[in-house]
């Protein structure tokens, strides 16, 4: 089912994923994308112009096109003030401004096939870098990831476990990895949580859900499966499982199959399936 890939380290529990750290703020999106997303915005006010200057000049232009009407409603207006107030306060945020939104570009809306939902951006320094569940390499490799790796191999037996937790390659295949709220306030899980971000990423899913078919949303947890509640199952493949932290991965999660499903799904919707193992290192 996979290309074999390098064998991965034994021993995971002294394994800090990767011989060469590297920084968040390091990280580069490539992207062939030309067209630019203040182009779109040409009739802002100066004020909203400068409120929004992150999203100008960091949202991928098709994302921009899809949520042009949701960054000047007042829920959005609203939380990029307190996101600037925290700033005003020295607050530490989150992923860094310029990683918010790398997964606009690294899965445009035209390329999701698979839709990961998680809640909170990861709150120590260097992880968080704007894909749900991954961390930069050289930066210990989750415990909820961990349990994601053994459901593939559980699915996959071939599937080789990568000695990192980033996952980008991923979403350059189409796997949409998206949080729920997507910063959070240095230390404090759930410090940005209703303040906004739950309705634009809402709109994110909406967006796939009614325009496009034959995307898998993978719902893991009470959160998730809240959050894709509207999804429509005629259109789509809706899986269900609870979330792979090791408080709950033992109660069905690691033996949830759903990334062969997905796969299988795919193919019999004329999509090509996800390489789940391209992760290892070579």
């Amino acid at each position: 089912m996979f290309k074999k890939a390098a064998p991965a380290a034994t021993d995971k529990k002294n394994d800090t994923a990767s011989t060469t750290t590297t920084t968040v703020d390091s990280l580069e999106v490539s992207t062939k994308e030309k067209r630019a997303t203040k182009d779109l915005f040409t009739d802002l006010s100066d004020e909203l112009k400068t409120l929004l200057e992150l999203e100008l000049d960091t949202l991928h232009y098709d994302w921009a096109k899809v949520l042009k009407a949701e960054l000047t409603k007042p829920y959005f207006t609203t939380l990029k003030k307190f996101l600037k107030a925290e700033a005003t306060a020295k607050k530490t945020i989150y992923p860094p401004g310029p990683k918010i939104y790398s997964w606009t570009h690294l899965t445009p809306p035209s390329e999701v096939k698979v839709v990961i939902i998680g809640q909170d951006p990861y709150h120590g320094p260097n992880q968080a870098h704007g894909l749900c569940f991954s961390v930069v390499k050289g930066v210990r490799t989750p415990p909820s990831l961990e349990n994601i790796y053994k459901a593939l191999r559980n699915d996959f037996p071939d599937f080789t476990a990568p000695k990192h937790g980033f996952l980008e390659k991923w979403a350059h295949q189409g796997v949409l990895l998206l949080n729920t709220s997507l910063t959070v306030r240095a230390k404090e899980a759930g410090s940005h949580a209703n303040r906004g971000w739950e309705k634009f990423t809402d709109a994110v899913i909406r967006h796939i859900n009614e325009k496009k078919e034959h995307v898998v949303f993978m719902l893991w947890g009470a959160h998730a499966q809240s959050k894709g509640a509207k999804i429509n199952k005629s259109k789509h493949l809706v899986l269900k499982s609870v979330h792979p932290s090791p408080l709950s991965a033992h109660r069905g999660f690691l033996t949830c199959g759903h990334f062969k499903q997905a796969n299988e799904y795919l193919q019999q919707n004329a999509r090509d399936p996800i390489n789940w193992n391209c992760l290892a290192d070579n």
